[in-house]
């Protein structure tokens, strides 16, 4: 097993716990207590990372945190459609 498996199985946890935590934002009626500043931030790292990533031309941290950015985004997108909703 080399490096790269180990990259690709961490990357395959984290994204089922940030699309775990999406499904669970999208069945909650609400946005209390979730933080549009924490999706904003994620999304400024993400790109950062994005960036990084392909300067050092490494897939999986390319395709990770191409998938990070995409979770942060549907996470901001699913934030705002409910507090719109709330009110």
């Amino acid at each position: 097993m080399g490096p790269d498996a180990v990259g690709w199985g961490a990357s395959a946890i984290l994204l089922a716990t940030l699309v775990r935590q999406i499904v669970t934002q999208v069945r909650d009626d609400s946005a209390r207590g979730v933080s549009s500043w924490l999706f904003l931030g994620q999304i400024a790292a993400s790109v950062g990372f994005v960036i990084y990533s392909a300067l050092v031309d490494n897939w999986v941290f390319i395709v990770t945190n191409v998938c990070i950015l995409a979770t942060a985004v549907v996470g901001q997108v699913v934030t705002w459609r409910k507090r719109r909703a709330a009110h």
